[in-house]
């Protein structure tokens, strides 16, 4: 059985009595769906209610800490070296809509650095966690990334442009790209549970741009320390920056990136009609 650490422990009891009250809420919203307003106030109103749980939870137990919050933004702490990065709620549209795939995430940052997250499902009691350098765990099983080597074999995950948000014409270029060439694309809609099932070796892959770091903070330690790499589409920069990222296992991780390279340079020389 895995031993968790303080700072695991503090972050994994913050997430589940999050979680639990967004379980709660989440068996209302069935009922509101017979209004147009009324859906989409609720859930803002359950997801600032899981962020006050967290910010008091997180706060109690290292007070110095700074926070990065979905909705309240950034806020300063005693210790300048160290902050919470949180999404109360990661998957908010599948919640509104009423289905069952959401998460809470929860990352530390060191100097900029992600050094510890958890991703909590709460509808199927998953808490994914890790810590640098102590592994990556799902509940209490030690987590790999997927050993798959060949395109043809893999299936990835990705983000898909939507009412405004994103660029149609590159996420275009990238499926002629790929969907050819692999055994699946999926769409799952939070990115954070997207790269904690990359982490169990259930995807082989994630990519997307124009995501923020609170999506993305618990993911990158998640698949770093189930053995995988994390990096910026083009191989360098910091993935926290939440610009783009790009996660696979070492092997996947190069071809993946070679593709979406590809897609991207087809995309600019394609003539313009």
């Amino acid at each position: 059985m895995a031993v968790r650490s303080p700072l695991i422990n503090v972050m994994a009891n913050a997430a589940g009595k999050a979680g639990r009250g967004l379980v709660r809420d989440f068996g209302e919203v069935e009922q509101l769906q017979v209004s147009m307003k009324g859906p989409a106030d609720f859930v803002s109103t359950a997801d600032l209610k899981a962020e006050k749980t967290l910010r008091a939870e997180l706060s109690k137990a290292r007070p110095g800490f700074g926070f990065l919050m979905e909705e309240s933004g950034a806020s300063e702490g005693a210790d300048k070296s160290h902050r919470w990065v949180v999404d109360p709620l990661d998957g908010t549209t599948n919640f509104l809509h009423g289905i069952p795939h959401f998460a809470v995430s929860i990352a530390v940052e060191r100097d900029g650095e992600a050094i510890a997250g958890v991703v909590f499902n709460p509808i199927n009691n998953e808490m994914f966690s890790a810590e640098r350098g102590k592994g990556a765990f799902l509940n209490d099983r030690r987590l790999r990334v997927s050993a798959r080597r060949r395109m043809a074999e893999a299936v990835f995950a990705t983000g898909m442009p939507f009412l405004g948000h994103g660029d149609p014409e590159t996420f275009l270029a990238e499926m002629a790209e790929l969907v050819p060439n692999v055994a699946g694309i999926r769409r799952f809609g939070a990115a954070a549970l997207d790269l904690a099932f990359v982490a169990a070796g259930r995807y082989d892959g994630f990519w997307e741009a124009g995501l923020n770091p609170w999506d993305v903070g618990a993911g990158i330690v998640l698949v770093q320390e189930a053995g995988g790499y994390v990096s910026e589409f083009g191989g360098r920069g910091n993935p926290l920056s939440g610009a783009s990222i790009l996660a696979a296992n070492s092997h996947l991780h190069l071809l993946l990136g070679r593709a979406l390279r590809s897609a991207h340079g087809a995309k600019r020389a394609a003539p313009v009609a």
